[in-house]
């Protein structure tokens, strides 16, 4: 339960600080004096969106935080899996807003948003006048008849099956689109295949046929200038090379060696001078040797073989390397397509699988639906009987659905009629505003019993009913609290009459500025609040009297 809550500079609130107990607290109070501020501050430890306008005016950081002692099972088992320490029976949840943001502890310990209302969720809920709007809303019926069902476990499963089931018909609707187009893309990328291959390229033959062009297109200035060098060298008839007379210093050295021992090294290195010439001018004939084949034939051919090189380069990349690359993967694209019905009939096959297995969890889900809609119809209509609506009829209708959807194969819509005679329809074409409080509380009272939170926050249940119903409605919610906590803001002395402990809501000027009070009402205290509720500028003591009788004939319900 939630044994104590702090509030400090949100809105009109500096700060404030309540000690709750079990059983049925009510808070009540003039219009605007802070009310909803309790109830806004409650939703941020639920992780609901920090507007910064909460933070009070000329503070820069807000903070709520909140005790909840006597845990339930369901809450100390999540709390451990989640590694916080809960061995005392008690953790301590907060939040803090600031201009930059805002943060989350849980017993200290900063943690995400998700987590804090992963715990928070389990701690505590708060029923406000948007939960009856969203009754209205089938889409949420199937929500409540599952959570009395409790089939959490079986819709986790089936929702991660029907996942994989709409992964896996994306898939095959993919592969199936357009077969058009992919035959026309398929003709294209033979077309690209078949061009490549016609060249047979080899990877790094551009390069050398680069090198083979410019030696060509050179040829005639390579052979004179070899031939010059092949002459200089070897000499001709008419003149003497360089390694001849290499030759004879070498020989000139070796005749004065005797005499100059230095001579000697230098002879070795003329006769290492001869042979390198030598070698040379035997190396000059390879270079303008072009084969045997006509050069000019040679050169064609290669400018040829580069022209083809150039023309699939505009049309499949700037290399051969690339345009090889680009080849590999149209083949393995046009593999794919070729393969498409056979990844079909795999996918179909997995499918079919996945279907099967969807179709029995969701005939589990449903007959446990149909089974448990008539539990929950019958203690909603005896609920509602009491609280004065003895001539509605209520009913959860499910229908079958051809295809799979998120939560099954059924369509859950509550029904109701609220007339003797009229035939059930739609809630959201017949509920009144107050019809809609009393059905959501009639849902509360019946699935308090299963959904395991000690903690129920209604914040004007009383909108739209009065007099007798408003005052059955706290007859139920001190029924609903002798399991569960339940703190109700509420305008109504009828329910406020009911309460266990009460607390009276005030704004008063502190220092020129206003300030949210909150003060627990003693015996004199109720019996004033009450009768201020009854009505009147001024009290009397007719409404005094009304008071303390309405209090007394509330604690017989204790």
């Amino acid at each position: 339960m939630l044994s104590a809550l702090h509030i400090e500079n949100i809105a009109v609130v500096k700060s404030l600080d309540v000690d709750f107990s079990y059983g049925m607290t009510v808070l009540s109070g003039e219009t605007g004096a802070g009310k909803s501020i309790i109830i806004d501050s409650l939703g941020l430890l639920l992780g609901m969106r920090a507007d910064k306008e909460l933070i009070r005016s000329g503070e820069d950081r807000a903070e709520v935080s909140a005790v909840f002692e006597g845990l339930p099972d369901s809450a100390t088992a999540l709390i451990s899996e989640l590694g916080f320490d809960s061995s005392e029976g008690s953790i301590m949840i907060s939040r803090s807003v600031s201009t930059a943001g805002s943060s989350a502890r849980i017993n200290g310990r900063a943690v995400t948003l998700s987590v804090l209302r992963e715990v928070s969720g389990v701690l505590f809920n708060i029923h406000g006048q948007n939960d009856n709007q969203q009754l209205l809303d089938p889409d949420n019926h199937v929500e409540i008849i599952d959570s009395y069902a409790k089939n959490s476990e079986i819709r986790g499963e089936y929702s991660e099956i029907y996942r994989e089931i709409l992964h896996k018909r994306n898939e095959i609707d993919s592969l199936r689109r357009d077969r058009r187009e992919q035959e026309r893309l398929s003709e294209m990328l033979r077309f690209q295949i078949a061009d490549i291959d016609g060249a047979r390229l080899k990877r790094g033959e551009e390069e050398v046929l680069e090198q083979t062009v410019a030696k060509l297109r050179s040829m005639e200035q390579i052979i004179k200038c070899c031939t010059f060098v092949q002459k200089a060298l070897e000499g001709s008839e008419k003149t003497r090379g360089a390694i001849y007379l290499t030759e004879r210093a070498a020989a000139a050295m070796d005749n004065v060696s005797d005499a100059l021992p230095e001579a000697e090294s230098i002879s070795e290195r003329l006769n290492d001078i001869k042979y390198e010439l030598a070698d040379i001018a035997e190396s000059m004939s390879a270079l303008y040797d072009f084969g045997g084949e006509d050069p000019s034939t040679k050169l064609d051919r290669a400018e040829a073989r580069l022209h083809t090189i150039g023309r699939l380069k505009k049309k499949y990349g700037n290399s051969v390397e690339e345009i090889l690359d680009f080849r590999a993967e149209a083949t393995a694209r046009l593999s794919d397509m070729e393969n498409a019905d056979g990844r079909i009939e795999e996918l179909t096959a997995e499918l079919e699988a996945l279907e099967a297995r969807a179709n029995a969890l969701a005939k589990s889900l449903s007959e446990r639906r149909r089974n448990l809609s008539r539990e929950l119809t019958k203690k909603i209509t005896e609920t509602l009987a009491f609280l004065d609506m003895p001539k509605v009829r209520f009913d959860v209708g499910i229908e079958k659905t051809e295809d799979f959807g998120a939560t099954g194969k059924d369509c859950v819509e509550f029904l109701i009629s609220t007339n003797p005679g009229e035939p059930l329809m739609p809630m959201a074409k017949i509920a009144s505003g107050g019809e809609l409080a009393r059905i959501m509380l009639s849902l509360k009272n019946v699935l308090n019993e299963c959904d395991g939170i000690d903690t129920v926050i209604f914040d004007e249940i009383d909108t739209g009913i009065s007099g007798k119903t408003s005052r059955k409605v706290g007859i139920k919610l001190k029924e609903i609290s002798a399991k569960t906590q339940v703190i109700c803001v509420t305008h109504s002395a009828q329910i406020a009459s009911m309460a266990h402990n009460h607390f009276h809501i005030s704004k008063t000027e502190v220092d020129g500025r206003a300030e949210t009070r909150l003060r627990l009402l003693d015996r004199d205290g109720r019996e004033e609040e009450i009768a201020r509720i009854l009505g009147g500028i001024e009290i009397t003591e007719a409404q005094r009297s009304a008071a303390r009788e309405m209090i007394a004939d509330g604690e017989n319900y204790r």
